[in-house]
């Protein structure tokens, strides 16, 4: 990490590949402390354009030292950008976004979505970082979803549409900067807001963005903001404990079943 920041300042553009994302702790210094802060502490006169590939998740019986899901930590850190891409074409889009960036950006790559197919994003046509995107239209649940729970939430969409209900998923590509125009505007129809991460649910991700919708939408919202993510404890290597430990289908329905009680 500290030779691809030195790389950086140089003026090429590094990308840092770490196996685990429970591993950078061990680069969290190089990349916190210098990477993240030396466009400001040089008043804009130095970059860091560099990115950071990491791969993180649950799935395969891993256990609790190769299944983190630590978006919260980068997302604390001002000064760098975080992506995280659920489809084939943004995982390329944001890919080459990243690369042409000036500053420091941590790709979060989920290894469930490593064996996924479908049409890449031509290089010339990169993903925006900062913006989100609605994969699936809705009128009475807004649910935010992250990484490979985007794929969750749809499924979860398409179960709840059999009984009437009308959800719509907003993928959130980016971590940070957050697109909050695009949450706001789609909380502010429906009315309801469910965020869903696989990462644990205290101090998580989901707790930034229902305190954001709270501070500028909390007078459109009909019934609690609810989060879903994993419990707090460490990820079980066995692969039964594994599939009660991540939030799954039957967990998004659940909770947009209990912002639908005042329907």
């Amino acid at each position: 990490m500290g030779l691809a920041v030195g790389a950086a300042l140089s003026g090429r553009r590094p990308i840092v590949e770490v196996m685990f994302a429970d591993f950078v702790t061990l680069a969290m210094d190089q990349l916190v402390n210098h990477a993240a802060k030396i466009r400001y502490m040089t008043d804009g006169q130095l970059s860091v354009p560099m990115t950071i590939r990491v791969q993180g998740g649950v799935g395969g019986g891993f256990g609790a030292q190769h299944s983190q899901s630590l978006e919260a930590w980068f997302l604390h850190v001002p000064g760098l950008k975080v992506v995280a891409p659920s489809s084939v074409k943004d995982a390329a889009g944001l890919l080459v976004a990243a690369i042409r960036d000036d500053d420091p950006v941590v790709y979060l790559e989920h290894r469930g979505l490593y064996w996924n197919k479908g049409l890449r994003a031509p290089d010339e046509i990169p993903t925006s970082i900062g913006t989100a995107a609605v994969v699936r239209s809705g009128s009475d649940v807004t649910v935010v979803a992250v990484s490979r729970m985007v794929e969750v939430a749809v499924s979860a969409a398409e179960k709840l549409a059999e009984d009437d209900i009308d959800v719509e998923v907003l993928d959130l590509r980016s971590v940070a900067p957050i697109d909050w125009a695009t949450i706001d505007e789609s909380v502010r129809r429906t009315r309801r807001l469910v965020v869903a991460h696989e990462a644990v649910v205290t101090g998580g991700l989901g707790a930034e963005l229902v305190a954001g919708v709270h501070a500028t939408a909390f007078e459109a919202l009909v019934s609690p903001a609810l989060r879903v993510g994993a419990p707090s404890a460490p990820v079980p290597a066995s692969p039964f404990l594994e599939r009660l430990y991540v939030p799954d289908i039957d967990d998004v329905v659940s909770a947009v079943l209990k912002t639908m009680q005042e329907r």
